[in-house]
């Protein structure tokens, strides 16, 4: 896409907004662009990328809170920004117009779903993301979260807790047959750790690499032929129009009896009241789910009232190794960008794999 690269405005010292930290160097005489960011410890979880914004000489804008930004945080702190990293924090239409000098907003993941990419183009800014960055840590989260859910450890843990010694019957992985829904860098990741219990694996994604499924033993199929078959699903698609609710009542339904659902990707890609139901009816098993369609969840969600549900809190990115990672690509990103140079993992130009995990 052409680009607009707009220079760094030479800014005198401004005073602190409430509420944001500011570190770097001083405005006055110095050519500095502001950077905001989202997500909450940046500089304790990504050291080297904030490191990296501070040695090119930018003005960076913590969020010194514990939670990420509402819109209207967004809306008194956008204005006269350059850049922004991008968390949880959703940025729609309204907040993107109200940052005239925008020229990039980087995510601080893989999932740009929650950046309005369509205003991002028109208006000229790169979206960029960190795609494979994080794709160990969710893999290993999926992993532990299918083991969690077929013994039911957080139950037995529970009960244990609470002066029980009940023992619960799940089941072996080793040698039945998982499903991959999405097969990037994260599906990839996690084939290859089950390939050591000798599973049976299958995926299907329109645009999958056939070449890494021959390498890792995955036979690439169809969406009805992955449910049918699979003893557990991981789910690793992007949420898009086309994938909201993939799984909903008709796919549970026709999924293996007693079979168990894993999803670290989006939360709106499955049909949450469907799942409730097929728990609840016994013919689902299990489920481990680390991403949901309203976050936080609320205490009162249906799923969270079942003791087949292993539920965490959108945390499988969440490993030292993947900040330090996922910091460095996003800041590399806005440090070319506002130095006029092309950066990488630009999404804005391509809507067919936006998400892709």
């Amino acid at each position: 896409m052409p680009h607009d690269h707009r220079p760094a405005r030479w800014r005198a010292d401004r005073p602190d907004r409430p509420g944001a930290e500011r570190s770097g160097p001083p405005g006055h005489g110095h050519l500095v662009s502001r950077i905001l960011v989202g997500p909450v410890r940046f500089e304790t979880l990504c050291p080297s990328g904030y490191a990296q914004l501070v040695a090119a000489g930018h003005d960076v804008v913590l969020n010194p809170g514990s939670t990420p930004y509402e819109k209207a945080d967004l809306l008194e702190r956008v204005h006269d920004i350059d850049a922004a990293i991008v968390g949880m924090d959703d940025w729609d239409a309204e907040v993107i117009a109200a940052a005239p000098s925008l020229q990039i907003l980087s995510k601080l993941g893989v999932g740009v779903d929650n950046i309005d990419l369509d205003s991002a183009r028109i208006r000229g800014v790169d979206v960029t993301n960190a795609p494979g960055a994080n794709a160990n840590a969710v893999a290993e989260m999926a992993l532990a979260l299918l083991l969690a859910a077929v013994r039911r450890i957080p139950r037995q843990d529970s009960t244990v807790r609470a002066g029980g010694w009940d023992r619960f019957n799940g089941f072996e992985i080793t040698g039945s047959s998982i499903g991959l829904i999405g097969f990037g860098n994260t599906s990839q990741n996690l084939a290859r750790r089950l390939r050591g219990f000798d599973v049976t694996l299958t995926a299907c994604d329109p645009q999958a690499d056939e070449a890494a499924a021959s390498e890792l033993g995955v036979r690439l199929t169809s969406l009805d032929e992955v449910l049918a078959s699979s003893h557990a699903v991981s789910v690793h698609a992007p949420h898009l129009p086309s994938t909201h609710h993939m799984l909903s009542t008709a796919e549970f339904a026709a999924m293996r009896p007693g079979s168990v659902v894993v999803n670290t990707s989006r939360g709106g890609v499955i049909d949450e009241a469907a799942l409730a139901e097929a728990l609840r009816s016994g013919h689902l098993a299990a489920a481990g789910i680390d991403v949901w369609e309203e976050e936080p969840v609320s205490p009162d969600h249906p799923l969270l009232a079942l003791d087949t549900v292993v539920a965490t809190c959108h945390s499988a990115a969440d490993t030292r190794e993947a900040y330090e990672q996922v910091g460095r690509v996003v800041c590399a990103a806005i440090v070319d960008r506002l130095a006029g140079r092309r950066p990488d993992n630009i999404r804005t130009t391509d809507t067919t794999r936006l998400t892709k995990e």
